[in-house]
């Protein structure tokens, strides 16, 4: 493993030491001790699970090793090229690596973490066309409701009141606190 100094030495060493490990997997499979050719990521309900299966397991399961003929991702890119000129020069390449816009299309990939900056405006402009935006949108969460934390000071008011009722042994007032604290705790 080559480990370069520099600003990102650690991320070098980490990607380096994640790939070591990945490869050193075993099979999650039951009874099954061969080495893990296949990483598999289910997200259901917005939980997600994480497989390790080696080629057999993985044929068991469904899941072929075989490389898709439907989709090719040079194909694709080299697809998205053709719909206009690139911003800036694509045959300018990664100061790092060497590569080249015309090499990332024909393969699919980038070099390494540099190419992200040395080919920022054309890859901004290709993930747009994918997928509509150059930024993570994610789930929007509303604020809190005003009126449902008024409700809930005003019911745990409501429980003291209760709580010192039944010390004081006011049975009259705590019924009547508990009452009311069920129609509020049934209208939400």
């Amino acid at each position: 493993m080559n480990w370069r100094s520099g600003p990102s030495g650690c991320l070098d060493w980490w990607e380096g030491h994640w790939r070591m490990s990945e490869a050193q997997r075993e099979c999650d499979g039951r009874d099954c001790t061969n080495p893990a050719v296949v990483h598999l990521t289910q997200v259901v309900n917005d939980k997600s699970s994480t497989q390790y299966l080696c080629k057999s397991c993985a044929e068991a399961k469904g899941i072929t090793t075989e490389p898709s003929q439907e989709f090719d991702v040079s194909d694709f890119l080299a697809q998205l090229g053709d719909q206009g000129p690139p911003q800036g020069d694509p045959s300018s390449s990664c100061g790092f690596c060497d590569l080249t816009f015309d090499d990332f299309k024909k393969s699919g990939r980038l070099g390494c973490p540099h190419c992200f900056t040395s080919f920022e405006s054309n890859l901004r402009r290709l993930l747009n066309r994918i997928h509509g935006a150059t930024g993570h949108v994610g789930k929007v969460y509303l604020p809190p409701d005003p009126a449902a934390a008024d409700v809930d000071r005003r019911l745990d008011g409501l429980r003291r009141s209760l709580q010192r009722a039944i010390e004081a042994e006011d049975f009259e007032r705590a019924a009547t606190l508990r009452d009311e604290i069920r129609g509020h705790e049934g209208d939400e």
